[in-house]
């Protein structure tokens, strides 16, 4: 493709939506066309840099006004499926926010449309192009096998937050909404094939539907013998103690994301810069000497520089617009969103039916 800018619509201007809008208007290849959101024509606010933009209260009337190259995807989840087919049947590039869809087949249905279409898929998942997950990754994969991974990321909700994570649970569970990004984690590794998902959930409040849990749970099995669990809460409830639990253990040692926490921060555990800003790797080795003394000490890697929220959408369209100009591969990406997708679901089945389910 030409080093012209790529004429992108973006749809849903809710927290992840303004900030990726505020990434095309800031990056140099991009160039917004329109912005689609159901609100948007009701005297919603906008960021100043956002303002000269035509507005559509309707995704399919924008999709054929605009006739964009790229579109992007913030909307519920309960869209994300049928907006991605329309777009790229339409001809346009798809970024689109996680979950890809609300089932595997739905998910399935939309890599297949980029394949047949040929046209450019990338499903939000930020922590890839995070620095710190990146390392941790990278340093968890020298631990040797089996691995332990325990991961989580409680929210103690309130005000507009809990308004928005009310909003989400009409259609997903809090383990589902983010588990596809710690279990994405997982998978990336262990190399090796989840085999059985346990979950467990509670409902904590009277303001969900009796059929949605807004605390969950879950356990993957991997065939290397590897396990993990993690774990997700949403409410005024939750407690702020150990939200934030990031932490790899194998034979030759362990690796965690530090951060601080319980009430060391001025943020809270619903600030969405808490969901991804970390103050440190600390790296244990576990080799010992003939008295069973440890023979190195931990290691601390300071990752306090790295960017914020905003820096990281950044970052992952910046990686949606090399994947469209260079014709970057991205089968691998698009079956890894499918995998992490099929195992949250299942642990959301295990949940409700009550038994383990095998994958």
């Amino acid at each position: 493709m030409s080093d012209a800018s790529i004429r992108v619509l973006v749809a849903g201007l809710g927290h992840m939506g303004m900030s990726h809008a505020l990434s095309y208007q800031a990056l140099d290849g991009f160039e917004i066309c329109g912005l689609a959101n159901r609100t948007i024509k009701g005297g919603r606010e906008l960021p100043e840099e956002l303002q000269r933009h035509q507005r559509f209260d309707n995704f399919y009337a924008a999709l054929e006004a605009t006739k964009p190259d790229a579109v992007s995807i913030n909307t519920w989840a309960d869209t994300h499926a049928d907006y991605a087919v329309a777009a790229m049947e339409a001809g346009a590039h798809v970024f689109v926010e996680k979950p890809l869809a609300e089932t595997v087949e739905d998910a399935r249905r939309v890599v297949e449309t980029a394949r047949r279409t040929n046209r450019k898929l990338v499903v939000g998942y930020i922590l890839r192009h995070h620095p710190s997950w990146i390392r941790l990754v990278e340093l968890a994969r020298d631990l040797g096998s089996p691995t332990v991974m325990r991961l989580n990321l409680n929210q103690q909700s309130t005000g507009d937050a809990w308004t928005w994570h009310k909003n989400l649970m009409q259609s997903l569970s809090p383990i589902v909404d983010c588990g596809v990004h710690y279990v994405d984690v997982m998978c990336q590794i262990t190399g090796s094939k989840p085999v059985r998902v346990h979950g467990m959930g509670a409902r904590l409040t009277d303001e969900v539907a009796p059929e949605m849990y807004n605390y969950g749970h879950l356990q993957v099995f991997f065939d290397d013998g590897s396990v993990g669990w993690y774990e997700a809460g949403w409410g005024p409830m939750m407690s702020e103690v150990a939200f934030f639990v990031k932490d790899v253990i194998g034979p030759k040692g362990s690796v965690s994301i530090v951060m601080k926490q319980e009430g060391d921060s001025d943020q809270g555990s619903a600030d969405m810069d808490t969901h991804t800003k970390t103050n440190a790797l600390l790296v244990h080795h576990g080799a010992i000497d003939a008295d069973n003394n440890l023979v190195r000490q931990d290691e601390v890697i300071d990752m306090t520089d790295e960017p914020d929220h905003q820096g990281l959408c950044d970052r992952e369209q910046a990686y949606f617009l090399n994947a469209i100009r260079n014709d970057v591969d991205l089968s691998a990406h698009m079956e890894d969103a499918v995998s992490s997708l099929a195992i949250v679901l299942a642990a959301d089945q295990s949940i409700r039916e009550r038994r383990p389910v095998d994958l």
